[in-house]
Parts: C-alpha cells; sequence; structure tokens
C-alpha cells in the first residue's frame, strides 16, 4: 500500500495545480496566435458610408469594404456602393460633405 505525507500529498497537488496552468495558459496562447489579426480602419467621416452619406442617410460600418481615394480612406455599408462610388468620386465626395457637415451643426 502506497502513503504519502500530508506535506508530499499537498506538493504533488501543487504540481499538477501548476501543470494544468501552464497547459491552460499554452491552450490560450495557440488560441491567440491562431486568430486573424484584424486591423481597425478608421475612414474619414467617422466610418459611415460615402454613399448613403451622398443619399442623405448616416450608415455606420466597420469599414470592412473601403478604398482610398485621394490618400484618405472612405468606407462603404457594401461592395456595390464602393462601386458605384468609384464611378464618380468626386461628385459623390461632394454631396456626402454637404450632408456630413449639415448634421455637425
Amino acid at each position: 500500500m502506497f502513503c504519502m505525507t500530508l506535506s508530499q500529498q499537498r506538493y504533488e497537488e501543487g504540481t499538477m495545480t501548476k501543470i494544468a496552468r501552464l497547459w491552460a495558459l499554452a491552450a490560450v496562447l495557440t488560441l491567440g496566435l491562431s486568430m486573424p489579426v484584424v486591423a481597425a480602419i478608421e475612414g474619414e467621416f467617422d466610418g459611415e458610408c460615402v454613399m448613403g452619406l451622398a443619399l442623405g442617410k448616416e450608415i455606420k460600418t466597420d469599414c470592412s469594404v473601403s478604398t482610398v481615394y485621394g490618400g484618405k480612406t472612405y468606407c462603404f455599408g457594401n461592395e456595390t456602393a464602393r462601386e458605384l462610388f468609384l464611378k464618380k468620386p468626386e461628385e459623390f465626395l461632394l454631396k456626402a460633405h454637404i450632408f456630413y457637415s449639415s448634421k455637425q451643426q
């Protein structure tokens, strides 16, 4: 029959707890490193959809659909809005600026 003293038993339990914590930490780090890193894009107009603003609407976006025009990043609610913007960017930007400025007052 195997017998341990109380101090041996506590030592073994402490060691097992440390091992379990290390495994948990390793799992968290492994999962964290395997997740994609997404850089937050901050576009003009506080991330609102440029086409929405050009049409007089407020459409908040996460900027996952965006384009750089004239050195500035503009966000869109969807790919169709981005494609439409690229056909006449100056026209839509003017309309977006006018609407956006009017709601800032």
